[in-house]
């Protein structure tokens, strides 16, 4: 008997490795080593007015520890745009008729931000997938005049060459975002753009291994991040079920249920760029 338990207690011990092991793999996917872990990176900029820039309702799930933490942790102002209503999204499951699906997705949008603690959100209507072929001044014009009222010392949003996923709408919305910031500046107005222009950043090791050809678009178009801070894993799990349409979406992209996604992704990493040192143009 004392045989069994012991040979029982060894199973158990290789169980209870190689699960670590598998873990800690699994974690090294989501890992990136230049950047540096941060509380909150808003707090780290000592950023008082926040806007994010994102071109689908859903998009601002890649940013919940952020936005997040700088209104509870920072009491940052917070607001957010989104330039198109989604009405070209694949749902997973499907909750609404397709030809009311922007009106469902823009509320989507409008709650899960609420849910975020977020001030102010505006959804536009551009076409989705449709964003590059806009009227690009139209686009800038529409931004510079948020951006005025709003008066954001950080922005948030895509990076130009690769937009975290490779679409096509989050690299054009990335540009109309440099782009506005840059006329502000040279406007020279009361007020002058933005101090920090921050971008999220993908984990480089996932999308190599499970990104496809999009993926490998972002690993070899993205600059490497600064900072990392936490996912709020929590928050991104409540967003996917405000986001019902898109509910099941990290599952129908990686098989893996969203749960197991977070246990590994548990950080947001970010680029900053500080345009006061650095100024776009």
């Amino acid at each position: 008997m004392r045989k069994r338990w012991v040979a029982l207690i060894v199973v158990a011990a290789v169980l209870v490795v190689a699960l670590a092991g598998l873990y800690w793999a699994g974690r090294s996917l989501f890992h990136m080593p230049t950047a540096k872990g941060v509380d909150s990176v808003v707090g780290e900029l000592e950023g008082e007015r926040v806007l994010g820039v994102f071109a689908h309702p859903d998009d601002e799930q890649t940013v919940n520890g952020l936005f997040w933490r700088a209104k509870s942790q920072d009491g940052a102002y917070t607001a957010m745009v989104t330039a198109t209503r989604g009405e070209a999204g694949h749902q997973v499951p499907v909750v609404a008729r397709k030809d009311d699906l922007g009106i469902v997705r823009e509320a989507e949008a409008l709650k899960n931000s609420f849910n975020l603690g977020v001030d102010e959100h505006e959804v536009w209507d551009y076409p989705d997938g449709g964003v590059p072929e806009a009227d690009e001044d139209e686009l800038v014009e529409r931004l510079v005049a948020t951006m005025t009222r709003v008066k954001p010392d950080v922005v948030v949003g895509f990076w130009p060459e690769s937009g975290a996923t490779g679409h096509l709408d989050h690299m054009e919305m990335g540009r109309v975002t440099e782009l506005a910031i840059a006329q502000l500046a040279e406007e020279g107005g009361s007020y002058r753009g933005p101090d920090h222009l921050v971008y999220t950043i993908s984990p480089t090791k996932a999308l190599e291994m499970f990104g496809g050809e999009q993926g490998r678009l972002v690993v070899e178009n993205q600059p490497d991040p600064e900072y990392a801070m936490s996912a709020e894993t929590g928050k991104k799990m409540e967003g996917w079920q405000i986001h019902a349409s898109q509910k099941d979406y990290l599952q129908s992209e990686y098989i893996l249920p969203a749960w197991l996604v977070y246990l590994l992704w548990d950080q947001e990493f970010y680029h900053v760029r500080d345009l006061r040192a650095d100024p776009l143009g």
